[in-house]
């Protein structure tokens, strides 16, 4: 179940016009912003649930909705300039294709990764130069091919020879980035067992390019979603290293090479990104150019979701004389929960309303919680894998109509629309 759209607060607008009146230093961007903005953002949960009245409302008026705090994208970005300022990020649109995320990515001046036709027209209609997007898909549908030509779209990976006749047919004068096979073991989402050319075959791809008489202009790599081990980062840079020196022997004049994504948004980034630097330092000169992919690095953090109860079932321990419920939401696995199916998250219930009483950033977690009433929250599908939360706890007794919320989910958005923005 999607989201439906309301429409943006006006004093919560971001644009980067405001950028220029925000001071600038890292500390006071990170630190400072940060508590305003979680002001802000319960300032806008709380303005929205209290003019819903499930018993009178229209249908529909009660569906869960986002509020996304551009400040915290911009801070993202901040954060990234800081730790890695030889690398240029392009933003993966797939990740979270929300038309103010994407224009204020636009106006920061950093790049795009987009994996389809539509994407590439969601980046385009923004007025975005093609130089700064990549078509980051290895195996592409032909007519998107052709209409990445139509559309100046040059960039764009291969790992396959097939790839590379479909690309001499359709797109002769595109710019490709040879994407490797990485070791993602460390990842939650492992990729290469779907993508990347082995060590074994990246020679033979370079001399079909060759042969074809194609332009590659780099190498791609990717080392899974959501990467635990810094390390990994160092084995891809010196693979990648080996196929510019193979490219180099055929005479290719590689120029760029893309790190992919797979950063975290957690304390894990700093050490992560100190990882990468050193090894870019010691296998690639100032003159190549270094690109990312990064996705949920910058959304996940800055959109809250809540949700409304729909529906409750108690279910009695005679034995034990306790009661706990099974809560069931109007948004679940299916819908902007997805993550949980296919990122393997785990997202922290949070009580947002329970009757009549606000309880946003006043209450633990269901998971912090130490005692209180067990709850287990389900989405509202008839599925049984459509499960938010096996067991939680909190002090309160939660009914239907009340409402919970949950942090960090801008990393897999299903609805596109955009709901509440803050700055």
């Amino acid at each position: 179940m999607a989201p439906s759209a309301i429409t943006p607060i006006e004093e919560y607008q971001f644009t980067y016009e405001k950028l220029k009146t925000i001071d600038h230093s890292f500390e006071t961007i990170v630190d400072h912003g940060a508590v305003k903005s979680k002001q802000l953002i319960g300032n806008a949960l709380k303005a929205h649930v209290d003019q819903i009245d499930s018993d009178t409302c229209g249908a529909g008026d009660e569906d869960a909705f986002f509020v996304a705090d551009l400040g915290e994208v911009y801070r993202q970005h901040v954060r990234w300039t800081k730790n890695l300022p030889r690398i240029t990020p392009h933003y993966a649109v797939k990740c979270n294709p929300d038309k103010q995320v994407l224009r204020l990515m636009a106006n920061l001046g950093i790049g795009f990764d987009c994996a389809s036709k539509a994407e590439i027209d969601m980046i385009l209609d923004l007025g975005v130069d093609p130089d700064r997007i990549i078509y980051a898909q290895p195996c592409k549908t032909k007519s998107y091919v052709r209409y990445a030509a139509q559309r100046s779209v040059k960039q764009m990976t291969f790992d396959n020879v097939d790839e590379l006749q479909k690309i001499k047919h359709f797109f002769p004068d595109a710019e490709l980035y040879l994407r490797i096979l990485t070791d993602d073991s460390g990842s939650l989402c492992r990729l290469s067992q779907k993508f990347g050319a082995s060590l074994d075959t990246t020679a033979e791809l370079l001399e079909t390019a060759r042969t074809l008489n194609l332009n590659v202009v780099g190498v791609a790599f990717h080392v899974g979603s959501g990467a635990s081990d810094p390390k990994a980062f160092i084995k891809a840079v010196q693979d990648a290293r080996y196929v510019f020196d193979q490219a180099a022997v055929l005479g290719f004049n590689m120029h760029t090479l893309d790190v992919g994504g797979g950063f975290n948004c957690d304390d894990q980034f700093e050490d992560m990104a100190a990882v990468l630097s050193a090894s870019l330092e010691e296998y690639f000169p100032e003159d190549i150019r270094i690109i990312a992919e990064p996705g949920r690095y910058y959304v996940s953090t800055a959109f809250t979701i809540a949700v409304h109860v729909i529906a409750r079932r108690a279910l009695v321990d005679a034995t034990l004389g306790t009661v706990s419920y099974m809560l069931y939401m109007n948004d679940g696995a299916y819908g902007n929960f997805s993550s949980i199916i296919f990122d393997h998250q785990n997202p922290i219930p949070r009580l947002l309303k329970c009757g009549e009483k606000v309880l946003y950033d006043i209450r633990r977690s269901g998971i912090e919680t130490p005692s209180g009433i067990e709850y287990s929250i389900w989405g509202p599908t008839c599925d049984g894998i459509d499960k938010i939360s096996s067991c939680c706890t909190f002090e309160e007794t939660v009914d239907v109509g009340d409402w919970l919320y949950f942090e960090n989910m801008g990393g897999k958005l299903i609805s596109y629309v955009f709901h509440e923005s803050i700055r």
